[in-house]
């Protein structure tokens, strides 16, 4: 008998309104965000009650959904006005709620009846009975712990209905789901109620501990190389059969605090790859265009993470960068002229004339230049593109949209 094949949601990071329609331009089926309470990324571009809403509705316009991060873990005190904060998400139109704590869990679920809950990957959820145990409370999708492996995916999915959100793309916590306290501990900042101060991407020296006998470093004489105790980021692109096949419905990808370089990017690729397998599966073939792609946005080398095995030490990150990024964001188009195939451009790092840049816009349509020639706002022409958000206008041959965007090679 033939499996049949779920199309699974392309679900990417919104750190702020800008970048959530920049995902959903670019192919992102939905998109989660943060609210302005009970989330782990303080120092995001958290949703105000309005952006809410008005993302939800450019969300709703292009068929898509929007999911609030609601994943703290509370101590005493924390939960105060958790209810009416959900009964607002629920009535503004949010798809669903992603959280960990059971408090939260339980007050979303008694306090605001019909707006769904989906398990948070800081709960760990390993293995199909606690699965089912979440579905038996009500929830009605689980984000897997980054830290299963394939078969256990397949064994999840065999013996569970519930729907399975599993990240394929971005950065890994170096602690189990998430779970730590090294902030806490080092900066006073608690990693498990937004204030992570990511204590593991430090750079650290090796020193043995004073004795009577020596108060030498262990490297006596020699350099001791600074490491870290951080892991490389994930990238699933080359396994999108094995992730469909196994059954996991959502796509999740990392990076609420990234760019709008990187999410429309991520985004571009992921729905390129999902389209191209279910359109034909049994000719589906990983392009290596779409790799080449995701190494343009990288800024940390990349690995499947648990999927196919444990990772090692080529996982983690130490001493010099293997790979290092070599292209920079340097702007998006904001209109188009056909008649004098002049773009309007608004800069975001600078750029001059003599540059190679790419063009590239949804549906994956990519295109070089040189540019050759800049004004500015007052038609003056300049040489070069210096002031953060500055519009200048520029010869394109190729016909651009808005949206689409513009990187150079370093």
């Amino acid at each position: 008998m033939t499996k049949t094949l779920i199309r699974p949601e392309v679900l990417a990071p919104a750190g702020t309104l800008e970048k959530l329609k920049t995902a959903i331009h670019y192919g992102a089926d939905a998109v989660y965000i943060g609210g302005e309470a009970f989330g782990l990324r303080s120092r995001a571009g958290n949703f105000t009650y309005d952006e809410m809403r008005e993302g939800v509705a450019f969300a709703k316009a292009h068929q898509a959904k929007v999911y609030v991060a609601a994943n703290m873990v509370t101590h005493e005190g924390n939960a105060k006005g958790a209810g009416a904060f959900f009964r607002n998400l629920r009535d503004i139109g949010i798809s669903a709620v992603i959280v960990s704590d059971p408090a939260l869990i339980e007050i979303c679920i008694t306090d605001a009846p019909g707006l769904p809950v989906h398990l948070s990957t800081q709960a760990s959820a390993t293995n199909y009975e606690t699965l089912n145990y979440w579905q038996a409370e009500g929830l009605e999708r689980v984000v897997l712990a980054r830290e299963v492996s394939m078969a256990e995916v397949a064994a999840m999915r065999e013996k569970t209905s519930v729907e399975i959100e599993a990240f394929i793309h971005g950065a890994m916590c170096i602690s189990y789901s998430g779970r730590c306290v090294l902030s806490n501990h080092m900066s006073k900042r608690d990693a498990n109620r937004g204030g992570c101060s990511q204590s593991c991407r430090w750079k650290y020296d090796l020193f043995e501990a004073p004795t009577p006998a020596t108060h030498q470093s262990l490297a006596t004489g020699e350099t001791v190389e600074p490491f870290s105790m951080s892991s490389v980021d994930m990238t699933m692109i080359e396994h999108i059969p094995d992730l469909i096949q196994n059954g996991v419905n959502s796509f999740k990808i990392e990076g609420r605090m990234k760019s709008i370089h990187y999410v429309s990017t991520v985004s571009n690729v992921y729905k390129a790859a999902v389209d191209s397998y279910m359109a034909d599966p049994d000719n589906y073939v990983c392009k290596q265009e779409w790799i080449d792609e995701l190494w343009k946005v990288s800024q940390r080398e990349l690995s499947s993470g648990f999927y196919y095995g444990r990772p090692s030490e080529n996982e983690q990150l130490f001493g010099a960068r293997r790979k290092l990024p070599v292209y920079a964001f340097v702007g998006q188009v904001l209109a188009y002229d056909n008649s004098t195939q002049m773009a309007t451009v608004q800069q975001r790092n600078a750029f001059s004339v003599g540059d190679e840049v790419e063009f590239y816009g949804p549906g994956f349509t990519h295109f070089e230049q040189t540019i050759t020639a800049m004004e500015d706002e007052d038609g003056i022409a300049i040489e070069r593109a210096p002031k953060a958000m500055m519009t200048v206008y520029l010869p394109v041959k190729q016909a651009v949209k808005p949206g689409d965007m513009i990187r150079k090679k370093k």
